[in-house]
């Protein structure tokens, strides 16, 4: 039994991060696909979020860390 976890660029700060490939918060791109948001990232945007009455971005407690491979 193995994990797995995806090695992306986030698309807010273009800053490497691993990931949970299934649970990482993502915004779509000018062309609908979505992109990967690194943890600082989404945080400091919820943080603007909440100042503006705005919902907040959703983080998965896992998003961030290794998926089961058998979850791929």
């Amino acid at each position: 039994m193995g994990v797995a976890f995806l090695w992306a660029q986030c698309y807010t700060c273009g800053g490497m991060m691993s990931c949970n490939p299934k649970r990482v918060p993502s915004l779509p791109d000018e062309e609908g696909v979505r992109q990967p948001i690194c943890q600082q990232c989404i945080r400091l945007a919820n943080v603007e979020r909440e100042k503006q009455g705005s919902p907040m971005f959703e983080i998965a407690p896992d998003a961030y860390e290794p998926i089961d491979e058998t979850e791929l």
